[in-house]
């Protein structure tokens, strides 16, 4: 099987860029299942209903989010009733939502979880608690993992603690694409962060412009969706046997 789990997704230039590409990719990889990041397609920080739809109607099969999750008050109406749009698993047991679902494809169960990780990011409950209940009680026969986390030491060490217990642990949050695609000695696959799907020329999905007068001045600035052409980045996993035995990055330019 061969999976693709696609990075951050930011506005307008996300949004495009998957709509002009994402069929290629899947056609010219012999794609099966199909994860993609929400966070921020909608205008740079969360995700509305029509763009949950636009997803789907890309053949998206789990939709993960992060932080940015609820910053669409609607999300917080319709979230119940898409089963396949996360919420982090760790986040406050009373919102609305799932973090973690099994879907059946080609006669496999593959569960998706999404966490956010506790360092340099709003509170969050522990990561392993959840994950070891959420692992001690599973039977699905892939599991995969995005963890939308700031630290790099955070998620190499949730990686490796699941290491042979789960089969993919990819990093989602910082938009910068890591070199570091790679499998674990007990065969899990992991990348620290899969990068944006957005803009090229900005920074991190915003406007160039408006970082940099932050930056100088200190003065309070409205960041602003960056319009520039997009790219792609993910990665690919091949999964044999229930185990990651290949990955390798996805970048379009």
């Amino acid at each position: 099987m061969n999976i693709l789990m696609i990075g951050d997704v930011f506005s307008k230039s996300g949004r495009d860029v998957l709509q002009k590409e994402l069929n290629n990719i899947v056609t010219e990889n012999n794609i099966d299942f199909i994860v993609v990041n929400g966070e921020n397609i909608s205008h740079g920080k969360g995700i509305n209903k029509n763009h949950y739809d636009f997803l789907k109607s890309l053949g998206v099969d789990v939709i993960t989010t992060g932080n940015h999750v609820f910053k669409v008050k609607e999300t917080l109406e319709f979230i119940e009733q898409t089963p396949d749009l996360l919420r982090p698993l760790n986040l406050n047991k009373y919102l609305p939502g799932s973090g973690t679902i099994v879907v059946k494809k080609n006669g496999l169960k593959i569960r998706v979880t999404n966490l956010l990780g506790t360092v340099y990011m709003d509170h969050a409950n522990n990561n392993y608690e959840i994950m070891d209940e959420l692992i001690a009680n599973d039977d699905s026969d892939i599991h995969l993992v995005d963890f939308h986390a700031e630290a790099s030491a955070e998620k190499k060490a949730l990686a490796w603690n699941y290491d042979g217990k789960i089969t993919a642990l990819v990093g989602t949050h910082t938009h910068v694409p890591t070199a570091d695609a790679q499998i674990l000695p007990k065969g899990t696959a992991y990348v620290t962060d899969l990068g944006m799907t957005g803009p090229i020329n900005s920074i991190i999905g915003a406007n160039p412009e408006e970082v940099i007068r932050k930056e100088k001045t200190g003065l309070p600035t409205k960041f602003k969706p960056s319009e520039n052409v997009g790219e792609i980045n993910g990665i690919i996993l091949q999964v044999k046997n229930k185990r990651a035995e290949k990955i390798w990055r996805v970048q379009t330019q």
